[in-house]
């Protein structure tokens, strides 16, 4: 719209008129300038107060160009993703070396808490070898020979002869028979002075024959019959028989010894069926003891 006459001569409107066509030609160039630099796209509409830098894409909206980010940026949030990954890693190895730490603990607690099953200590019931007499042309004739029983202990050699016998069993020895030296005789239970003048005698507390342990049975070699004479005639591989009211019991020689009469270890319990035999050595001096050992090989 052209206007030649002088300005004082415009009416309001026609004052506002040119001022609002004056702005749109501004605006008219801004918005060729942004398009012509990149800065909108062709066809958008820049509102009053546009600012450079900032593009419509939508009738009256404005959105502000995405800022490009630096490359010290870049890297910047690189190292904080690689050190949160770190310290993800770190946080599960912390863990399983935590779950192991806890599976070893338990089972160091569960071992400690399983103890071995103890064998029972072996109570050897004798101070001396059971069956010790002075020899029958001994000044005073047979008697037990306390001389061989510490002077100390002699109380205590007295207080177990009160030790009660077992009970009557079937499985308990009754008899005992050793083919190579014709023995064929009696097992009492007990070994005492008394029980020996009447066979042979079984040590209190040992098991019965087949059980496992060590079956212990004295007789004498020179008095009351002289069961056990010749204990020294027997050689490896000989048998010894046992009989119960049940069942018969054969052990195998395997080893024949002399001992001092205070060795009492070779009455000790074992884990193996076995047979002792003990008795006084040598014929007629009766100071020493022969001791027959046997396993067992059937029933």
């Amino acid at each position: 719209m052209e206007h030649n006459h002088p300005v004082d001569q415009y009416t309001l409107e026609e004052l506002q008129s040119l001022l609002a066509e004056k702005r749109m030609k501004i605006r008219r160039e801004r918005l060729a300038y942004y398009r012509r630099t990149g800065r909108i796209v062709t066809g958008t509409v820049v509102e009053s107060g546009f600012k450079p830098g900032r593009i419509l894409n939508e009738p009256g909206e404005v959105k502000e160009p995405a800022a490009v980010p630096s490359k010290r940026k870049i890297w910047i949030d690189r190292l904080l993703v690689g050190i949160e990954i770190v310290a993800v890693i770190g946080l599960v190895f912390v863990l399983l070396n935590g779950v192991s730490i806890l599976r070893n603990l338990n089972k160091e607690v569960a071992s400690s808490l399983v103890q071995p099953t103890l064998a029972p200590t072996a109570i050897i019931q004798a101070v001396v070898l059971p069956s010790g007499h002075t020899p029958p042309n001994a000044p005073g004739g047979v008697q037990p020979n306390e001389e061989e029983i510490p002077a100390h202990l002699r109380p205590l050699v007295q207080s177990m002869a009160a030790i009660p016998l077992p009970t009557a069993s079937p499985e308990q020895a009754v008899r005992i028979q050793i083919p190579a030296i014709n023995v064929d005789a009696p097992v009492i239970q007990g070994d005492g002075w008394e029980q020996l003048k009447k066979g042979v005698g079984q040590h209190a507390g040992t098991p019965n024959p087949g059980e496992g342990g060590n079956v212990v049975l004295s007789a004498h070699n020179d008095v009351f019959g002289e069961i056990f004479r010749d204990l020294d005639k027997l050689k490896t591989g000989d048998t010894i028989v046992l009989f119960t009211n049940l069942r018969t019991y054969t052990y195998v020689i395997n080893q024949s010894r002399i001992v001092l009469p205070a060795q009492v270890e070779v009455m000790s319990p074992t884990t193996d069926s076995v047979v002792t035999l003990i008795s006084c050595y040598p014929y007629m001096v009766d100071n020493r003891r022969i001791v027959i050992t046997a396993v067992l090989k059937n029933s």
